[in-house]
């Protein structure tokens, strides 16, 4: 038990050694903001969109994103469906999962808007 990271973050326990708060994996590359989609037990799936220009129609055209990343313990109550999320990549950890959650975001504080009909 000595040689494992173990802190409480809000009366939370995470021997997750996959997390980047408590854990030893270290983040590197690229980072995302999506709309997580789906959720699993130890993985979200976001998506976001993007803007590719078409060249032989000189126009632009939008597509869409999903990837797959690794929620730690830690942050399993925190983000759930419809939430605004950041990812960042890390080493593979498995064959789809390249990234991690990070933080979840709020949309008052420069997040993507979220419409209510």
């Amino acid at each position: 038990m000595e040689n494992e990271k173990i802190k409480q973050t809000k009366n939370i326990v995470c021997n997750d050694k996959c997390c980047p708060i408590h854990g030893n994996m270290s983040l590197r590359g690229r980072s995302f903001r999506g709309t997580v989609i789906r959720k699993f037990p130890k993985r979200i799936v976001i998506e976001f969109d993007r803007t590719i220009y078409i060249k032989k129609y000189e126009r632009y055209a939008k597509r869409k994103t999903k990837l797959h990343a690794r929620l730690p313990e830690c942050m399993f109550n925190e983000i759930n469906l419809g939430d605004y999320a950041e990812i960042t990549e890390c080493r593979p950890i498995s064959k789809i999962i390249h990234f991690i959650a990070t933080k979840k975001i709020n949309v008052e504080s420069g997040g993507k808007k979220q419409w209510k009909v």
